[in-house]
């Protein structure tokens, strides 16, 4: 089985959106661990709503390829996804992402695993650490938990837990 922490965001009916892409999601593998819902401001874009983002936990026999080229595109295609070629950072119904797979380094299209963007943004990373504190990134000597400490205390992105969000 395959230990594989993916990062979730919508910012078009979110409290649908997320929950059901859970949902799909437990399709193909089992949902080890959900995170809390955050709020966030939106990323290279900023004239849209804020974004609510999460993380799960997935065990699955999916390989990381599986993963990438079938059951996330087709996820997020049931969820009425829609790419905007000139906006790659505009609204979207849902966002699926898969940031690490068990502890291996690699890349797979235009994904590097493990996403590399966890060190910077605070939404991928404090979902993450909920999920997996001692989980350490490939490649770094810090886990997901002193990661999250050292992006909460340099950022102001001020994210904002959702409890009425439920996934």
């Amino acid at each position: 089985m395959n230990r594989v922490f993916l990062s979730l965001g919508s910012n078009i009916r979110p409290e649908y959106y997320l929950p059901q892409a859970v949902h799909l999601l437990s399709e193909h593998g089992l949902i080890s661990g959900k995170s809390s819902v955050w709020q966030s401001k939106p990323v290279g874009y900023p004239d849209q709503a804020d974004f609510l983002n999460a993380a799960v936990l997935m065990e699955t026999a999916c390989e990381a390829s599986e993963l990438f080229s079938d059951v996330i595109p087709g996820i997020e295609s049931q969820l009425n996804r829609v790419r905007d070629p000139e906006n790659k950072n505009g609204p979207r119904t849902i966002d699926i992402d898969l940031v690490l797979f068990n502890e291996e380094r690699f890349q797979i299209g235009h994904r590097i695993i493990p996403d590399p963007d966890i060190v910077d943004r605070d939404f991928l990373a404090i979902p993450l650490a909920e999920l997996a504190p001692d989980f350490c990134i490939p490649g770094l000597d810090k886990n997901l938990a002193q990661i999250a400490s050292e992006l909460k205390s340099v950022t102001d992105a001020q994210l904002i837990r959702r409890v009425d969000v439920r996934l």
